[in-house]
């Protein structure tokens, strides 16, 4: 009856074999398996997700609204809705966000900065399996 995009959907994949040197700017849900140099941008008061595999790395900024991390990281993160944080993630910078998900076992080197706009912060600690 109502027509809505899932959310959760992925509509492009960066390979595992594959090297990006440059910003990268993105609209809806992306998944990065490989190694991007340079900043990874979803397009603002847009609805995005951002999956970063564990076999991924990025070295520059992170911008989205939705963030699951399971890989590499070595910038700045900013999550304007939910930030997932793995277990075999590892963050070197800083991470602001809205509401925090970490799994035993996840490394942020830098710090955790709620997003000051948000009502109350929202931290879920996650049992691991």
């Amino acid at each position: 009856m109502f027509s809505r995009k899932n959310k959760n959907t992925i509509d492009s994949l960066i390979g595992v074999s594959t090297s990006i040197e440059g910003n990268l700017h993105f609209k809806g849900g992306l998944r990065i398996d490989g190694h991007v140099k340079g900043n990874v941008i979803a397009e603002p008061g847009v609805s995005s997700m951002l999956v970063i595999s564990e076999q991924a790395r990025i070295d520059g900024e992170v911008r989205a609204a939705h963030i699951v991390v399971n890989g590499e990281i070595n910038g700045p993160v900013f999550s304007t809705e939910l930030i997932e944080l793995q277990a075999k993630s590892r963050i070197s910078g800083d991470v602001h966000y809205k509401a925090l998900e970490m799994m035993s076992g996840a490394l942020v080197t830098g710090k955790l900065a709620h997003d000051q706009q948000a009502a109350e912060p929202v931290l879920k600690l996650a049992a691991s399996n």
